[in-house]
Protein backbone atom coordinates (compact mmCIF):
# COMPACT_ATOMS: atom_id res chain seq x y z
CA UNK A 1 0.00 0.00 0.00
CA UNK A 2 2.79 2.41 0.94
CA UNK A 3 4.66 1.67 -2.31
CA UNK A 4 1.51 2.36 -4.34
CA UNK A 5 1.04 5.67 -2.52
CA UNK A 6 4.57 6.75 -3.44
CA UNK A 7 4.05 5.76 -7.08
CA UNK A 8 0.66 7.48 -7.24
CA UNK A 9 2.00 10.67 -5.71
CA UNK A 10 5.02 10.84 -8.04
CA UNK A 11 2.85 10.18 -11.12
CA UNK A 12 0.43 12.92 -10.02
CA UNK A 13 3.23 15.46 -9.53
CA UNK A 14 4.85 14.63 -12.88
CA UNK A 15 1.46 14.95 -14.60
CA UNK A 16 0.87 18.38 -13.02
CA UNK A 17 4.34 19.57 -14.02
CA UNK A 18 3.85 18.34 -17.59
CA UNK A 19 0.45 20.03 -17.75
CA UNK A 20 1.95 23.28 -16.54
CA UNK A 21 4.99 23.27 -18.85
CA UNK A 22 3.55 21.79 -22.04
CA UNK A 23 0.09 23.38 -22.04
CA UNK A 24 -0.34 26.38 -19.74
CA UNK A 25 3.21 27.74 -20.04
CA UNK A 26 4.10 26.49 -23.52
CA UNK A 27 5.04 29.97 -24.69
CA UNK A 28 7.35 32.23 -22.70
CA UNK A 29 5.38 35.17 -21.34
CA UNK A 30 5.28 37.51 -18.39
CA UNK A 31 3.24 36.02 -15.55
CA UNK A 32 0.63 38.55 -14.40
CA UNK A 33 -0.51 38.82 -10.80
CA UNK A 34 -3.99 37.44 -11.61
CA UNK A 35 -2.56 34.32 -13.26
CA UNK A 36 -0.07 33.85 -10.41
CA UNK A 37 -2.82 34.15 -7.79
CA UNK A 38 -4.94 31.56 -9.62
CA UNK A 39 -2.07 29.06 -9.69
CA UNK A 40 -1.22 29.82 -6.05
CA UNK A 41 -4.82 29.06 -5.15
CA UNK A 42 -4.71 25.82 -7.15
CA UNK A 43 -1.56 24.53 -5.43
CA UNK A 44 -2.76 25.51 -1.96
CA UNK A 45 -6.12 23.85 -2.62
CA UNK A 46 -4.40 20.67 -3.84
CA UNK A 47 -2.23 20.63 -0.70
CA UNK A 48 -5.28 20.99 1.55
CA UNK A 49 -7.19 18.28 -0.34
CA UNK A 50 -4.17 16.03 -0.01
CA UNK A 51 -4.16 16.82 3.71
CA UNK A 52 -7.78 15.69 3.94
CA UNK A 53 -6.79 12.47 2.16
CA UNK A 54 -4.03 11.88 4.71
CA UNK A 55 -6.57 12.41 7.50
CA UNK A 56 -8.80 9.62 6.19
CA UNK A 57 -5.85 7.38 5.26
CA UNK A 58 -3.56 7.74 8.30
CA UNK A 59 -5.54 9.63 10.93
CA UNK A 60 -5.57 12.98 12.72
CA UNK A 61 -1.95 12.90 13.93
CA UNK A 62 -0.50 12.35 10.44
CA UNK A 63 -2.78 15.04 8.99
CA UNK A 64 -1.62 17.55 11.63
CA UNK A 65 2.00 16.63 10.92
CA UNK A 66 1.51 17.24 7.19
CA UNK A 67 -0.26 20.56 7.76
CA UNK A 68 2.40 21.75 10.22
CA UNK A 69 5.19 20.64 7.90
CA UNK A 70 3.52 22.30 4.90
CA UNK A 71 3.02 25.57 6.76
CA UNK A 72 6.61 25.46 8.02
CA UNK A 73 8.11 24.78 4.60
CA UNK A 74 5.80 27.31 2.94
CA UNK A 75 6.85 30.04 5.38
CA UNK A 76 10.54 29.21 5.01
CA UNK A 77 10.18 29.21 1.22
CA UNK A 78 9.17 32.87 1.38
CA UNK A 79 12.80 33.57 2.23
CA UNK A 80 13.71 31.86 -1.06
CA UNK A 81 11.52 34.34 -2.92
CA UNK A 82 13.60 37.29 -1.78
CA UNK A 83 16.74 35.54 -3.02
CA UNK A 84 15.17 34.65 -6.38
CA UNK A 85 14.16 38.29 -6.80
CA UNK A 86 17.74 39.41 -6.12
CA UNK A 87 19.20 36.80 -8.50
CA UNK A 88 16.88 37.75 -11.37
CA UNK A 89 17.58 41.44 -10.79
CA UNK A 90 21.34 40.84 -10.66
CA UNK A 91 21.35 39.04 -14.02
CA UNK A 92 18.65 41.33 -15.48
CA UNK A 93 16.47 38.37 -16.52
CA UNK A 94 13.31 39.44 -18.42
CA UNK A 95 10.04 38.54 -16.69
CA UNK A 96 8.94 36.28 -19.56
CA UNK A 97 11.90 33.92 -19.01
CA UNK A 98 11.73 33.76 -15.21
CA UNK A 99 8.95 31.15 -15.10
CA UNK A 100 10.90 28.53 -17.08
CA UNK A 101 14.01 29.03 -14.93
CA UNK A 102 11.94 28.54 -11.79
CA UNK A 103 10.22 25.50 -13.32
CA UNK A 104 13.47 23.61 -13.97
CA UNK A 105 15.02 24.96 -10.79
CA UNK A 106 12.16 23.61 -8.71
CA UNK A 107 12.22 20.28 -10.57
CA UNK A 108 15.86 19.94 -9.57
CA UNK A 109 14.98 20.99 -6.03
CA UNK A 110 12.44 18.15 -5.77
CA UNK A 111 15.19 15.65 -6.52
CA UNK A 112 17.71 17.24 -4.16
CA UNK A 113 15.16 17.50 -1.34
CA UNK A 114 14.45 13.77 -1.64
CA UNK A 115 18.16 13.05 -1.20
CA UNK A 116 18.39 15.39 1.81
CA UNK A 117 15.23 14.00 3.43
CA UNK A 118 16.10 10.33 3.17
CA UNK A 119 19.71 11.10 4.09
CA UNK A 120 18.61 13.09 7.13
CA UNK A 121 16.19 10.40 8.33
CA UNK A 122 18.85 7.70 7.86
CA UNK A 123 21.38 9.73 9.85
CA UNK A 124 18.96 10.29 12.73
CA UNK A 125 18.03 6.61 12.85
CA UNK A 126 21.67 5.53 12.75
CA UNK A 127 23.12 8.30 14.94
CA UNK A 128 20.37 9.60 17.21
CA UNK A 129 22.64 12.26 18.72
CA UNK A 130 22.67 14.10 15.38
CA UNK A 131 19.26 15.59 16.24
CA UNK A 132 21.12 17.84 18.69
CA UNK A 133 23.37 19.07 15.87
CA UNK A 134 20.32 19.70 13.67
CA UNK A 135 18.57 21.52 16.54
CA UNK A 136 21.61 23.66 17.26
CA UNK A 137 21.97 24.45 13.54
CA UNK A 138 18.37 25.67 13.37
CA UNK A 139 18.78 27.88 16.46
CA UNK A 140 22.05 29.31 15.11
CA UNK A 141 20.46 29.98 11.69
CA UNK A 142 17.42 31.61 13.30
CA UNK A 143 19.51 33.94 15.45
CA UNK A 144 21.79 34.77 12.52
CA UNK A 145 18.77 35.56 10.33
CA UNK A 146 17.42 38.04 12.89
CA UNK A 147 20.65 40.05 12.77
CA UNK A 148 21.06 40.01 8.99
CA UNK A 149 20.68 43.28 7.13
CA UNK A 150 19.59 43.16 3.51
CA UNK A 151 20.24 39.88 1.72
CA UNK A 152 23.13 40.04 -0.71
CA UNK A 153 23.91 37.63 -3.52
CA UNK A 154 27.36 37.40 -5.09
CA UNK A 155 27.06 34.92 -7.99
CA UNK A 156 30.66 35.54 -8.98
CA UNK A 157 31.66 33.74 -5.75
CA UNK A 158 29.49 30.69 -6.52
CA UNK A 159 31.92 27.74 -6.78
CA UNK A 160 29.72 25.72 -9.16
CA UNK A 161 29.32 28.72 -11.45
CA UNK A 162 33.04 29.43 -11.47
CA UNK A 163 33.83 25.83 -12.39
CA UNK A 164 31.16 25.87 -15.10
CA UNK A 165 32.60 29.02 -16.68
CA UNK A 166 35.94 27.24 -17.11
CA UNK A 167 34.47 24.53 -19.31
CA UNK A 168 31.57 26.18 -21.11
CA UNK A 169 31.45 29.57 -22.87
CA UNK A 170 28.41 31.75 -22.21
CA UNK A 171 26.58 33.96 -24.70
CA UNK A 172 25.82 37.60 -24.04
CA UNK A 173 22.20 37.35 -25.22
CA UNK A 174 19.24 35.29 -23.99
CA UNK A 175 18.83 33.46 -27.33
CA UNK A 176 15.01 33.42 -27.25
CA UNK A 177 14.82 31.68 -23.91
CA UNK A 178 17.10 28.72 -24.69
CA UNK A 179 19.51 27.26 -22.14
CA UNK A 180 22.04 26.14 -24.77
CA UNK A 181 22.70 27.23 -28.34
CA UNK A 182 25.10 26.12 -31.08
CA UNK A 183 27.07 28.95 -32.70
CA UNK A 184 29.77 28.40 -35.33
CA UNK A 185 29.76 24.64 -34.65
CA UNK A 186 30.38 25.24 -30.95
CA UNK A 187 27.98 24.87 -28.03
CA UNK A 188 27.37 27.85 -25.75
CA UNK A 189 25.35 28.15 -22.58
CA UNK A 190 23.10 31.20 -22.25
CA UNK A 191 22.74 33.49 -19.21
CA UNK A 192 19.46 31.67 -18.45
CA UNK A 193 21.33 28.42 -17.75
CA UNK A 194 23.84 30.31 -15.62
CA UNK A 195 20.97 31.67 -13.52
CA UNK A 196 19.47 28.17 -13.29
CA UNK A 197 22.78 26.94 -11.84
CA UNK A 198 22.75 29.72 -9.27
CA UNK A 199 19.13 28.95 -8.32
CA UNK A 200 19.87 25.22 -7.95
CA UNK A 201 22.97 25.70 -5.80
CA UNK A 202 21.19 28.31 -3.69
CA UNK A 203 18.41 25.82 -2.98
CA UNK A 204 20.98 23.42 -1.51
CA UNK A 205 21.73 26.08 1.11
CA UNK A 206 18.02 26.48 1.86
CA UNK A 207 17.61 22.71 2.17
CA UNK A 208 20.24 22.64 4.92
CA UNK A 209 17.85 24.76 7.02
CA UNK A 210 14.43 23.49 5.94
CA UNK A 211 15.00 19.73 6.04
CA UNK A 212 16.19 19.60 9.69
CA UNK A 213 13.28 21.92 10.54
CA UNK A 214 10.62 19.57 9.22
CA UNK A 215 12.39 16.53 10.70
CA UNK A 216 11.68 18.16 14.06
CA UNK A 217 7.97 17.90 13.20
CA UNK A 218 7.88 14.34 11.85
CA UNK A 219 10.25 11.67 10.58
CA UNK A 220 7.74 9.85 8.41
CA UNK A 221 9.34 9.97 4.92
CA UNK A 222 6.04 10.20 3.04
CA UNK A 223 4.74 13.10 5.18
CA UNK A 224 8.08 14.92 5.10
CA UNK A 225 8.52 14.66 1.34
CA UNK A 226 4.94 15.37 0.27
CA UNK A 227 4.69 18.48 2.47
CA UNK A 228 8.00 19.67 1.00
CA UNK A 229 6.85 18.99 -2.54
CA UNK A 230 3.57 20.89 -2.21
CA UNK A 231 5.37 23.85 -0.62
CA UNK A 232 8.00 23.92 -3.38
CA UNK A 233 5.57 23.42 -6.28
CA UNK A 234 3.56 26.44 -5.19
CA UNK A 235 6.71 28.52 -4.95
CA UNK A 236 6.77 29.67 -8.60
CA UNK A 237 3.23 31.01 -8.53
CA UNK A 238 3.82 32.56 -5.11
CA UNK A 239 6.91 34.32 -6.45
CA UNK A 240 5.01 36.05 -9.25
CA UNK A 241 2.10 36.85 -6.94
CA UNK A 242 4.28 38.43 -4.26
CA UNK A 243 7.25 39.75 -6.26
CA UNK A 244 5.93 43.29 -6.21
CA UNK A 245 4.89 43.42 -2.55
CA UNK A 246 7.47 41.26 -0.73
CA UNK A 247 9.39 44.33 0.40
CA UNK A 248 6.39 45.41 2.47
CA UNK A 249 6.63 42.34 4.76
CA UNK A 250 9.87 43.50 6.36
CA UNK A 251 9.11 41.92 9.75
CA UNK A 252 8.57 38.50 8.18
CA UNK A 253 12.30 37.80 8.45
CA UNK A 254 12.06 38.08 12.24
CA UNK A 255 9.06 35.76 12.22
CA UNK A 256 10.98 33.15 10.22
CA UNK A 257 13.89 33.58 12.63
CA UNK A 258 11.61 32.92 15.61
CA UNK A 259 10.13 29.85 13.88
CA UNK A 260 13.58 28.35 13.26
CA UNK A 261 14.58 28.94 16.89
CA UNK A 262 11.31 27.38 18.12
CA UNK A 263 11.70 24.33 15.88
CA UNK A 264 15.35 24.00 16.93
CA UNK A 265 14.34 24.04 20.61
CA UNK A 266 11.64 21.47 19.85
CA UNK A 267 14.26 19.19 18.32
CA UNK A 268 16.70 19.64 21.22
CA UNK A 269 14.02 18.86 23.81
CA UNK A 270 12.48 15.93 21.92
CA UNK A 271 14.04 13.31 24.22
CA UNK A 272 12.93 15.08 27.40
CA UNK A 273 9.70 16.90 26.60
CA UNK A 274 7.34 16.26 23.71
CA UNK A 275 5.65 19.37 22.31
CA UNK A 276 2.27 18.26 20.88
CA UNK A 277 1.96 18.69 17.12
CA UNK A 278 -1.15 20.85 17.58
CA UNK A 279 0.84 23.25 19.76
CA UNK A 280 3.64 23.41 17.17
CA UNK A 281 1.14 24.20 14.41
CA UNK A 282 -0.47 26.95 16.52
CA UNK A 283 2.88 28.53 17.44
CA UNK A 284 4.13 28.60 13.82
CA UNK A 285 0.84 30.04 12.52
CA UNK A 286 0.73 32.66 15.31
CA UNK A 287 4.32 33.80 14.69
CA UNK A 288 3.62 34.18 10.97
CA UNK A 289 0.41 36.10 11.62
CA UNK A 290 2.09 38.48 14.09
CA UNK A 291 5.03 39.19 11.74
CA UNK A 292 2.68 39.92 8.81
CA UNK A 293 0.36 42.13 10.85
CA UNK A 294 3.36 43.98 12.34
CA UNK A 295 4.68 44.64 8.81
CA UNK A 296 1.34 46.11 7.79
CA UNK A 297 0.89 48.09 11.02
CA UNK A 298 4.39 49.57 11.01
CA UNK A 299 5.43 49.84 7.35
CA UNK A 300 9.08 50.21 6.44
CA UNK A 301 10.19 53.79 5.99
CA UNK A 302 11.26 54.59 2.45
CA UNK A 303 14.33 56.75 2.00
Amino acid sequence: MSFLLWIGFIVFILAMLALDLLIFQRKAHEIRIKEALVWSGIWISLALLFNVGIYFWAGRQAALEFLTGYLLEKSLSVDNLFVFLIIFSYFKIPHKYQHEILFWGILGALIMRAVFIFGGIALIEQFHWIIYIFGGLLIFTGIKMSFEKEKEIHPENNLVLRLFNRFMPVTQSFENGKFFVKLDKRWFATPLFVVLLVVETTDVVFAVDSIPAILAITRKPFIVYTSNVFAILGLRALYFALAGIMQYFHYLRYGLSAILVFVGLKMLSADFFKIPIGVSLSVIALILLISILASLRWPKETK
